[in-house]
């Protein structure tokens, strides 16, 4: 046990103002099944747009340690896609007025496939992928909790698991929206507070970047911002072009739960800032208090033959071992209720967005169709139980947070580009987003569908050595390209073999989403016009959003390793396009187009 009665009043005090404030919103949250999971279609963009979370920080230090800086774009390649988001799909989003993202679906296409898709697309996110993505967020909790509190797996979980179903069962999306600013800030104070200690102990930033260049078990390149080939194998400068090329395409319409946020801003123009809001926060300002932790950790805990075990074993360790050595009395409980706020934040925010799947999707579209609002609302209470106990199950089997990260990329990477495209291309029907799907269900389980094969079945050693080979770690990102490029061709061979959507299936999204793009056939017979902005404008407040989170990013960087010249340059270009980008959006949403 590490913290003194000091920290934990400060916890205490934290947990009782959070927990109030849930409370308090229970009775608005239970009106309507919309109240609960959209907030009433009623939030600002500056509450949409932020997120913290738990297993951010271990796993950033964590490849820090492994790889060096340039390591994060694992993540960092995902601001591309928010930024797609923000200029292309944003409003459309808005425009659909859907509950969740596999409403849309319904909305899209017609006749049975729909409802098939539907209720695959509804488990296939809330149910599977949530699992995994909530099962990383617990596990960096009892990894937290086993360095700083010395709780074991079980206690952990059952704590964790308890607070955060007190929370979202009682105000569902109210209670996290309204804390998620409160968290943010929390856990913002927390990171800084921890690398400023780190940045004053070793000199400040150029103090530290060169001690870091001059520790001996430092990955090579540790403090490089992209892999260069003195520092980085062929094939990790292979895994970076994956990710900047193509593999951002798969956030490019948002995931589900970050389109749930845009479907409860108060309209296009708070959807489109909400986005980019999130793209810069969650990229930029959350970055690098986490990135200048795990430097430090090189420092504090070299590699070697001293290094403790647990961290030997599992760099994921680093980011709460740091705060153990370093965090004063106060200050540590400061960093615990900042963790409790970021897994609160993102717990709240991943039941809310299963259950609505589980319950908007499945029990009231498949189940129960005439309940009242009220019967819904407290079936999506049960659903919020359920999910946080299979994520608890989840947790208990996972070992890796990164691990998690790269299978969650490979189950969503055969979808990108069809997921993209059913909103501007008229052709695309629900048999192309099914193949998509069932595509790369298969080929990210590919390990695990050649051994459940081998075991019934002798296969020829060449094929299990090709297998063995495609599907090991250091082919996870190229691997994620070959799905994707592979599910695309599947789902247009798809498309070449089937029908259209019917005419009455087109029409009326038509007429409800006023898309652009490839609808010529559809617009002619609606004569509903596009409510998009041009293309060119579309693809120019993308560069220049582009520009405004990876310059202030890399100015960030370059600041913080040792090359201010550099970092102030990009930061001023940052800047300049920051402004332009925020006209740009503020522009084309601030008149929007009637519906008919």
């Amino acid at each position: 046990m590490t913290l003194t009665t000091i920290d934990w009043i400060v916890v205490a005090a934290y947990g009782a103002l959070t927990l109030s404030i849930g409370l308090r919103l229970a009775r608005r949250a239970g009106r309507s099944v919309e109240d609960y999971f959209i907030a009433g279609r009623s939030l600002p963009w500056w509450i949409a747009g932020t997120w913290f979370a738990t297993d951010a920080p271990l796993a950033t230090a964590a490849i820090v340690r492994r790889q060096g800086v340039f390591g994060n774009w694992l993540w960092w390649y995902e601001a591309a896609g928010i930024l797609m988001l923000t200029f292309f799909y944003a409003r459309l989003w808005r425009r659909a007025g859907v509950l969740t993202d596999a409403e849309v679906i319904e909305l899209r296409y017609g006749g049975a496939p729909a409802r098939v898709l539907r209720g695959f697309s509804a488990v296939y996110q809330g149910l599977v992928k949530n699992a995994v993505v909530m099962g990383w967020v617990m596990l960096a909790m009892v990894k937290f909790s086993e360095v700083l509190l010395g709780w074991d797996a079980a206690l952990t979980l059952s704590v964790c698991v308890g607070l955060a179903l007190v929370y979202t069962v009682a105000s569902g999306l109210w209670g996290v929206v309204v804390t998620d600013m409160l968290q943010f800030v929390a856990g913002m104070l927390g990171s800084i507070t921890l690398a400023g200690i780190v940045l004053a102990r070793f000199g400040g930033p150029g103090g530290m970047a060169e001690a870091v260049r001059e520790a001996p078990d430092a990955p090579a390149g540790a403090l490089d911002l992209v892999p260069s080939a003195g520092s980085a194998s062929s094939l990790e400068v292979l895994s970076f072009l994956c990710l900047i090329l193509v593999l951002w395409m798969r956030s490019g319409q948002g995931d589900g739960y970050v389109s749930q946020r845009l479907f409860a801003t108060r309209d296009e123009r708070q959807s489109v800032m909400a986005s980019l809001w999130f793209a810069f926060a969650g990229t930029v300002l959350l970055t690098w208090p986490w990135i200048v932790a795990g430097l430090g950790s090189l420092l504090v805990f070299p590699a070697g033959a001293g290094i403790d075990p647990a961290l030997a074993a599992d760099p994921e360790l680093a980011y709460p071992m740091m705060i153990r050595e370093l965090m004063p009395v106060g200050l540590r409980g400061l960093m615990v209720a900042t963790f409790l706020a970021a897994f609160m934040s993102t717990m709240d925010t991943h039941l809310c967005w299963g259950a609505s799947y589980m319950v908007n999707d499945v029990y009231r579209r498949f189940v129960k169709k005439d309940g009242s609002e009220r019967h819904y609302v407290s079936a999506s209470r049960v659903a919020v139980v359920g999910l946080a106990v299979l994520a608890a199950l989840v947790a208990w089997q996972m070992e890796s947070i990164q691990r998690g990260w790269i299978y969650i990329i490979e189950l969503t990477a055969g979808v990108a580009v069809v997921w993209l495209l059913r909103w501007y291309w008229w052709r695309v029907n629900a048999w192309a987003e099914i193949a998509a799907m069932a595509g790369s269900v298969v080929m990210a389980n590919g390990r695990v569908l050649v051994g459940l094969a081998q075991s019934a079945i002798p296969l020829p050693s060449g094929l299990l050595s090709m297998a063995e080979r495609f599907y090991a770690p250091e082919m996870d990102l190229v691997r994620a390209v070959v799905i994707l490029v592979t599910c695309t061709l599947l789902w247009l061979l798809v498309i070449r073999f089937t029908k259209s959507e019917s005419d009455e299936v087109l029409d009326r999204f038509h007429r409800r989403v006023r898309p652009g793009g490839w609808w010529g056939p559809v617009a002619a017979r609606t004569g509903v016009k596009s409510a998009d902005p041009p293309a060119g404008r579309m693809w120019t407040g993308f560069g220049l959003g582009a520009l405004f989170v990876y310059g202030s990013l890399l100015g960030i960087g370059c600041m913080l390793t040792g090359r201010a010249a550099v970092g102030v340059i990009l930061l001023v270009l940052s800047i300049v396009a920051a402004i332009l980008t925020v006209q740009l959006a503020d522009q084309d949403t601030s008149s929007p187009a009637p519906t008919p």
